[in-house]
Protein backbone atom coordinates (compact mmCIF):
# COMPACT_ATOMS: atom_id res chain seq x y z
CA UNK A 1 0.00 0.00 0.00
CA UNK A 2 2.16 2.61 1.21
CA UNK A 3 5.39 1.39 -1.93
CA UNK A 4 1.98 2.47 -4.20
CA UNK A 5 1.29 5.92 -2.51
CA UNK A 6 5.17 6.38 -3.07
CA UNK A 7 4.93 5.65 -6.41
CA UNK A 8 2.18 8.06 -7.42
CA UNK A 9 3.63 10.59 -5.15
CA UNK A 10 6.71 10.04 -6.97
CA UNK A 11 5.05 10.39 -10.61
CA UNK A 12 3.34 13.48 -9.34
CA UNK A 13 6.13 14.68 -8.34
CA UNK A 14 7.72 13.98 -11.79
CA UNK A 15 5.02 15.54 -13.25
CA UNK A 16 5.22 18.83 -11.44
CA UNK A 17 8.95 19.06 -11.40
CA UNK A 18 8.45 18.50 -15.74
CA UNK A 19 5.92 21.38 -15.67
CA UNK A 20 8.35 23.80 -13.60
CA UNK A 21 10.86 22.95 -16.46
CA UNK A 22 8.72 23.54 -19.01
CA UNK A 23 7.27 26.86 -17.79
CA UNK A 24 11.36 27.74 -16.64
CA UNK A 25 12.00 27.58 -20.27
CA UNK A 26 9.37 29.60 -21.42
CA UNK A 27 9.61 32.15 -19.06
CA UNK A 28 13.44 32.38 -19.77
CA UNK A 29 13.03 32.69 -23.39
CA UNK A 30 10.72 35.12 -22.67
CA UNK A 31 13.54 37.36 -21.33
CA UNK A 32 15.98 36.42 -23.48
CA UNK A 33 13.36 37.60 -26.07
CA UNK A 34 12.32 41.16 -24.76
CA UNK A 35 15.97 41.61 -23.10
CA UNK A 36 16.92 43.62 -26.26
CA UNK A 37 14.49 45.28 -27.98
CA UNK A 38 16.23 47.60 -30.07
CA UNK A 39 17.85 44.78 -31.68
CA UNK A 40 14.77 43.04 -32.47
CA UNK A 41 14.16 46.10 -33.80
CA UNK A 42 17.34 46.66 -35.62
CA UNK A 43 17.13 43.07 -37.00
CA UNK A 44 13.97 43.18 -38.70
CA UNK A 45 14.92 46.83 -40.15
CA UNK A 46 17.78 45.25 -41.51
CA UNK A 47 16.29 42.41 -42.63
CA UNK A 48 13.16 44.61 -44.29
CA UNK A 49 15.70 47.13 -46.20
CA UNK A 50 18.21 43.54 -47.07
CA UNK A 51 14.94 42.35 -48.61
CA UNK A 52 14.04 45.22 -50.84
CA UNK A 53 17.70 45.42 -51.62
CA UNK A 54 17.41 41.90 -52.99
CA UNK A 55 14.20 42.82 -55.39
CA UNK A 56 16.36 45.06 -56.59
CA UNK A 57 19.80 44.35 -57.32
CA UNK A 58 19.43 40.60 -57.59
CA UNK A 59 16.00 39.16 -57.86
CA UNK A 60 13.56 40.82 -61.23
CA UNK A 61 12.95 44.00 -59.85
CA UNK A 62 9.15 44.12 -62.09
CA UNK A 63 6.93 45.09 -61.86
CA UNK A 64 8.63 47.89 -59.41
CA UNK A 65 5.73 49.02 -57.96
CA UNK A 66 5.67 49.56 -54.22
CA UNK A 67 3.59 46.25 -53.51
CA UNK A 68 5.82 44.16 -54.83
CA UNK A 69 8.86 45.88 -52.50
CA UNK A 70 6.35 46.06 -49.77
CA UNK A 71 6.14 41.90 -50.53
CA UNK A 72 10.04 41.75 -50.65
CA UNK A 73 10.44 44.21 -47.11
CA UNK A 74 8.00 42.09 -45.52
CA UNK A 75 9.88 38.68 -46.73
CA UNK A 76 13.29 39.92 -45.61
CA UNK A 77 12.13 40.92 -42.15
CA UNK A 78 10.27 37.88 -41.85
CA UNK A 79 13.34 36.17 -42.26
CA UNK A 80 15.29 38.36 -39.75
CA UNK A 81 13.02 37.50 -37.18
CA UNK A 82 13.31 33.85 -37.42
CA UNK A 83 16.90 34.00 -37.32
CA UNK A 84 16.41 35.98 -34.08
CA UNK A 85 13.82 33.74 -32.69
CA UNK A 86 16.19 30.97 -33.36
CA UNK A 87 19.42 32.82 -31.78
CA UNK A 88 17.08 33.14 -28.66
CA UNK A 89 15.89 29.36 -28.73
CA UNK A 90 19.71 28.86 -28.41
CA UNK A 91 20.27 31.33 -25.75
CA UNK A 92 17.47 30.15 -23.64
CA UNK A 93 18.30 26.61 -23.58
CA UNK A 94 21.91 27.28 -23.08
CA UNK A 95 21.30 25.10 -19.50
CA UNK A 96 18.84 22.49 -20.98
CA UNK A 97 20.41 19.44 -21.76
CA UNK A 98 20.34 20.13 -26.05
CA UNK A 99 22.98 23.19 -24.68
CA UNK A 100 24.96 21.45 -22.60
CA UNK A 101 25.19 18.44 -25.22
CA UNK A 102 26.17 21.62 -27.90
CA UNK A 103 28.75 23.07 -25.58
CA UNK A 104 30.50 19.68 -25.34
CA UNK A 105 31.54 19.87 -28.76
CA UNK A 106 34.57 21.61 -30.52
CA UNK A 107 33.74 24.79 -31.44
CA UNK A 108 33.54 24.17 -35.43
CA UNK A 109 30.71 21.39 -34.69
CA UNK A 110 28.68 23.64 -32.43
CA UNK A 111 28.49 26.51 -34.97
CA UNK A 112 27.89 23.96 -37.61
CA UNK A 113 25.00 22.37 -35.70
CA UNK A 114 23.69 26.17 -34.88
CA UNK A 115 24.32 27.16 -39.08
CA UNK A 116 21.99 23.98 -40.01
CA UNK A 117 19.01 24.49 -37.54
CA UNK A 118 19.04 27.90 -38.84
CA UNK A 119 19.17 26.92 -41.99
CA UNK A 120 16.57 24.83 -42.12
CA UNK A 121 14.41 26.88 -39.96
CA UNK A 122 15.09 29.68 -42.81
CA UNK A 123 13.76 27.78 -45.58
CA UNK A 124 10.41 26.31 -43.85
CA UNK A 125 9.74 30.29 -43.18
CA UNK A 126 11.04 31.63 -46.35
CA UNK A 127 8.66 28.52 -48.05
CA UNK A 128 6.10 29.99 -45.97
CA UNK A 129 6.04 33.66 -46.73
CA UNK A 130 6.52 32.72 -50.69
CA UNK A 131 3.44 31.00 -50.31
CA UNK A 132 1.31 33.50 -48.22
CA UNK A 133 2.25 36.47 -50.38
CA UNK A 134 3.23 35.32 -53.82
CA UNK A 135 0.52 32.30 -54.21
CA UNK A 136 -0.95 31.45 -57.65
CA UNK A 137 -4.60 32.15 -56.68
CA UNK A 138 -3.65 35.91 -55.25
CA UNK A 139 -2.18 36.46 -59.45
CA UNK A 140 1.54 37.62 -58.33
CA UNK A 141 3.02 34.50 -59.98
CA UNK A 142 5.96 34.32 -58.04
CA UNK A 143 5.23 30.83 -56.50
CA UNK A 144 6.69 29.41 -59.15
CA UNK A 145 9.19 25.72 -59.78
CA UNK A 146 11.64 28.30 -61.03
CA UNK A 147 11.42 30.42 -57.44
CA UNK A 148 12.38 26.45 -56.09
CA UNK A 149 15.27 25.78 -58.57
CA UNK A 150 16.72 29.08 -58.30
CA UNK A 151 15.50 31.65 -55.76
CA UNK A 152 15.63 29.28 -52.92
CA UNK A 153 18.96 28.01 -52.73
CA UNK A 154 20.12 31.17 -53.25
CA UNK A 155 17.86 32.23 -49.56
CA UNK A 156 19.74 28.79 -48.62
CA UNK A 157 23.18 29.78 -49.09
CA UNK A 158 22.80 33.06 -48.05
CA UNK A 159 20.99 31.75 -44.41
CA UNK A 160 23.57 29.35 -44.20
CA UNK A 161 26.57 31.90 -44.68
CA UNK A 162 25.02 34.73 -42.46
CA UNK A 163 24.43 31.56 -39.80
CA UNK A 164 28.21 31.11 -40.04
CA UNK A 165 29.08 34.79 -39.54
CA UNK A 166 26.59 35.55 -36.82
CA UNK A 167 27.63 32.25 -34.60
CA UNK A 168 31.16 33.06 -35.29
CA UNK A 169 30.66 36.09 -33.69
CA UNK A 170 28.58 35.11 -31.01
CA UNK A 171 31.12 32.32 -29.76
CA UNK A 172 34.27 35.05 -30.29
CA UNK A 173 32.35 37.83 -28.04
CA UNK A 174 31.40 34.57 -25.82
CA UNK A 175 34.90 33.22 -25.35
CA UNK A 176 36.62 37.18 -25.45
CA UNK A 177 34.01 38.79 -23.83
CA UNK A 178 31.95 41.70 -25.54
CA UNK A 179 33.62 44.76 -24.16
CA UNK A 180 37.37 43.11 -25.64
CA UNK A 181 35.19 42.82 -28.95
CA UNK A 182 33.82 46.01 -28.35
CA UNK A 183 37.09 47.56 -28.00
CA UNK A 184 39.54 45.49 -30.36
CA UNK A 185 36.81 47.28 -33.37
CA UNK A 186 36.24 50.42 -31.90
CA UNK A 187 39.49 51.55 -30.18
CA UNK A 188 37.50 51.60 -27.10
CA UNK A 189 40.42 51.16 -24.41
CA UNK A 190 43.57 51.65 -26.66
CA UNK A 191 44.47 54.60 -24.33
CA UNK A 192 43.53 53.70 -20.21
CA UNK A 193 39.45 55.24 -19.57
CA UNK A 194 39.00 56.04 -15.72
CA UNK A 195 35.41 54.89 -14.97
CA UNK A 196 33.66 54.72 -12.26
CA UNK A 197 32.33 51.03 -11.19
CA UNK A 198 30.87 48.70 -8.65
CA UNK A 199 33.35 45.84 -8.11
CA UNK A 200 32.76 42.45 -7.01
CA UNK A 201 35.48 39.67 -6.23
CA UNK A 202 33.30 36.46 -5.41
CA UNK A 203 35.33 33.20 -4.71
CA UNK A 204 34.35 29.84 -3.59
CA UNK A 205 35.12 28.84 0.22
CA UNK A 206 36.94 25.90 0.93
CA UNK A 207 38.70 25.39 -2.26
CA UNK A 208 41.90 23.91 -1.48
CA UNK A 209 40.39 21.27 1.13
CA UNK A 210 37.73 20.67 -1.68
CA UNK A 211 40.72 19.93 -4.25
CA UNK A 212 42.26 17.63 -1.54
CA UNK A 213 39.41 15.77 -1.00
CA UNK A 214 38.22 15.21 -4.45
CA UNK A 215 41.20 15.93 -6.57
CA UNK A 216 41.62 18.43 -8.92
CA UNK A 217 40.07 17.20 -11.97
CA UNK A 218 37.04 17.02 -10.01
CA UNK A 219 37.02 20.32 -8.23
CA UNK A 220 37.72 21.60 -11.67
CA UNK A 221 34.11 20.27 -13.03
CA UNK A 222 32.85 21.77 -10.01
CA UNK A 223 34.34 25.01 -10.20
CA UNK A 224 33.58 25.20 -14.20
CA UNK A 225 30.05 24.40 -13.40
CA UNK A 226 29.47 26.85 -10.80
CA UNK A 227 30.97 29.51 -13.16
CA UNK A 228 28.65 28.53 -15.84
CA UNK A 229 25.45 28.12 -13.39
CA UNK A 230 26.00 31.43 -11.94
CA UNK A 231 26.38 33.29 -15.20
CA UNK A 232 22.87 33.82 -15.44
CA UNK A 233 22.03 35.81 -12.18
CA UNK A 234 25.03 38.50 -12.98
CA UNK A 235 23.71 38.94 -16.38
CA UNK A 236 20.41 39.60 -14.99
CA UNK A 237 21.36 41.70 -12.91
CA UNK A 238 23.70 43.60 -15.15
CA UNK A 239 26.96 42.68 -14.11
CA UNK A 240 29.76 41.85 -16.66
CA UNK A 241 32.38 39.41 -15.89
CA UNK A 242 35.63 40.44 -16.25
CA UNK A 243 37.75 38.09 -15.22
CA UNK A 244 38.09 33.98 -13.87
CA UNK A 245 41.01 33.72 -11.72
CA UNK A 246 41.20 29.94 -10.19
CA UNK A 247 38.36 29.92 -7.84
CA UNK A 248 37.46 33.61 -8.24
CA UNK A 249 35.61 35.61 -10.60
CA UNK A 250 35.64 39.44 -10.79
CA UNK A 251 31.94 41.25 -11.78
CA UNK A 252 31.61 45.02 -12.51
CA UNK A 253 28.78 47.44 -12.89
CA UNK A 254 28.53 51.50 -13.96
CA UNK A 255 27.93 53.31 -11.12
CA UNK A 256 24.63 55.21 -12.30
CA UNK A 257 22.91 58.07 -10.72
CA UNK A 258 20.11 56.06 -10.22
CA UNK A 259 20.85 54.72 -6.82
CA UNK A 260 18.01 51.68 -7.24
CA UNK A 261 20.18 50.16 -10.51
CA UNK A 262 23.17 50.47 -8.27
CA UNK A 263 21.66 48.10 -5.81
CA UNK A 264 21.90 45.38 -8.32
CA UNK A 265 25.07 44.46 -7.61
CA UNK A 266 23.78 43.54 -4.20
CA UNK A 267 20.62 41.70 -5.66
CA UNK A 268 23.00 39.75 -7.51
CA UNK A 269 24.90 38.24 -4.98
CA UNK A 270 21.49 37.00 -3.58
CA UNK A 271 20.32 35.63 -6.63
CA UNK A 272 23.05 33.54 -6.71
CA UNK A 273 22.81 32.11 -3.26
CA UNK A 274 19.16 31.66 -4.47
CA UNK A 275 20.08 29.70 -7.22
CA UNK A 276 22.86 27.57 -5.77
CA UNK A 277 19.94 26.41 -3.25
CA UNK A 278 17.98 25.71 -6.33
CA UNK A 279 20.78 23.57 -7.94
CA UNK A 280 21.52 21.79 -4.12
CA UNK A 281 20.40 18.32 -5.41
CA UNK A 282 22.37 18.49 -8.64
CA UNK A 283 25.01 19.44 -6.87
CA UNK A 284 25.20 16.16 -4.05
CA UNK A 285 24.00 14.13 -7.13
CA UNK A 286 27.28 15.09 -9.45
CA UNK A 287 30.13 16.14 -6.98
CA UNK A 288 28.61 15.21 -3.15
CA UNK A 289 29.02 18.82 -2.21
CA UNK A 290 27.56 22.60 -2.77
CA UNK A 291 29.83 24.52 -3.06
CA UNK A 292 29.78 27.57 -0.53
CA UNK A 293 31.03 31.29 -1.49
CA UNK A 294 31.79 34.92 -0.38
CA UNK A 295 31.97 38.22 -1.94
CA UNK A 296 33.48 41.57 -1.10
CA UNK A 297 32.04 44.70 -2.64
CA UNK A 298 33.48 48.28 -3.25
CA UNK A 299 32.76 51.18 -5.58
CA UNK A 300 35.03 53.57 -6.94
CA UNK A 301 37.37 54.83 -9.61
CA UNK A 302 38.90 52.19 -12.00
CA UNK A 303 41.35 52.72 -14.33
CA UNK A 304 40.20 50.36 -17.84
CA UNK A 305 42.65 49.42 -20.57
CA UNK A 306 43.33 46.81 -23.25
CA UNK A 307 46.63 44.98 -23.17
CA UNK A 308 48.40 42.15 -24.69
CA UNK A 309 48.73 41.59 -28.31
CA UNK A 310 48.90 38.38 -29.32
CA UNK A 311 45.87 37.50 -26.41
CA UNK A 312 44.42 41.06 -26.07
CA UNK A 313 42.63 41.43 -22.92
CA UNK A 314 40.65 44.36 -20.71
CA UNK A 315 42.54 45.37 -17.40
CA UNK A 316 41.63 47.09 -14.34
CA UNK A 317 43.70 48.74 -12.55
CA UNK A 318 43.46 50.81 -8.87
CA UNK A 319 42.83 50.94 -5.66
CA UNK A 320 39.37 50.16 -6.26
CA UNK A 321 40.37 46.44 -7.03
CA UNK A 322 42.74 46.01 -4.36
CA UNK A 323 39.92 46.91 -1.70
CA UNK A 324 37.30 44.74 -3.20
CA UNK A 325 40.01 41.61 -3.35
CA UNK A 326 40.61 42.74 0.25
CA UNK A 327 36.83 42.71 1.65
CA UNK A 328 36.57 39.68 -0.30
CA UNK A 329 39.76 37.84 1.64
CA UNK A 330 38.39 39.99 4.91
CA UNK A 331 35.45 37.60 4.47
CA UNK A 332 37.42 34.17 5.09
CA UNK A 333 38.59 35.14 8.11
CA UNK A 334 35.28 37.12 9.74
CA UNK A 335 33.10 33.82 8.28
CA UNK A 336 30.85 36.40 6.78
CA UNK A 337 29.12 35.67 3.36
CA UNK A 338 29.04 39.14 1.82
CA UNK A 339 30.83 42.36 3.58
CA UNK A 340 30.67 45.69 1.47
CA UNK A 341 32.10 49.21 2.21
CA UNK A 342 30.55 52.52 3.07
CA UNK A 343 31.46 53.96 -0.13
CA UNK A 344 29.38 51.22 -2.05
CA UNK A 345 26.72 51.71 0.31
CA UNK A 346 26.59 55.20 -0.08
CA UNK A 347 25.79 54.75 -3.77
CA UNK A 348 22.86 52.20 -3.30
CA UNK A 349 19.27 52.18 -2.39
CA UNK A 350 18.74 48.94 0.13
CA UNK A 351 16.39 46.95 -1.22
CA UNK A 352 13.44 45.70 1.63
CA UNK A 353 14.75 42.31 2.03
CA UNK A 354 18.64 43.21 2.59
CA UNK A 355 19.93 44.33 6.24
CA UNK A 356 23.49 46.10 7.27
CA UNK A 357 25.58 44.77 10.09
CA UNK A 358 26.97 47.84 12.57
CA UNK A 359 29.65 49.74 10.70
CA UNK A 360 33.24 48.74 11.28
CA UNK A 361 36.27 50.34 10.09
CA UNK A 362 39.06 47.39 8.96
CA UNK A 363 42.58 47.85 7.41
CA UNK A 364 43.11 46.12 4.74
CA UNK A 365 46.32 43.90 3.91
CA UNK A 366 48.53 46.27 2.10
CA UNK A 367 47.00 49.79 2.65
CA UNK A 368 47.50 51.76 5.27
CA UNK A 369 43.46 53.74 5.20
CA UNK A 370 41.27 51.96 7.54
CA UNK A 371 38.08 51.08 5.19
CA UNK A 372 34.45 51.24 6.69
CA UNK A 373 32.81 48.52 5.92
CA UNK A 374 29.22 46.62 6.83
CA UNK A 375 28.15 42.88 6.36
CA UNK A 376 24.97 41.97 4.73
CA UNK A 377 22.73 39.33 4.91
CA UNK A 378 19.24 39.16 3.38
CA UNK A 379 15.66 39.14 5.33
CA UNK A 380 12.58 37.80 4.37
CA UNK A 381 10.01 40.69 4.43
CA UNK A 382 7.23 40.58 6.59
CA UNK A 383 3.62 41.92 5.20
CA UNK A 384 3.07 45.15 7.43
CA UNK A 385 6.23 45.34 8.42
CA UNK A 386 8.34 46.19 5.29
Amino acid sequence: MFSGEQEGAGAKRTSCSGGRETRLRRSIFARHALQRPAVLAASLTTGFLIGIAYRYFVYDPTPGNLANYARSGIHGAGLALTARVVQTAFASNARSSLGLALRRLPLWGELLVRALVMTAALIVVGVSLQLVLYAEPLGLHGFTSGWFTSTLPRIVAIGFAISLVFGALTEIGRLIGGPVLTSVILGTYHRPVREELIVMFLDIAGSTRLAEEMGELKVHDLITRFFFDIDEPIADHGGTVHAYAGDEVIVSWPVTRDASRNARCLKCFFAIEHRMARLERDYRREFAVVPSFRAGLHAGPVIVSECGDAKRQLAYFGDTMNVAARLCEYCKGAKLRLVASAELLRLVKLPADIRLGDGEKIVLRGRHEPVEMHAIRQCPVVPGLA
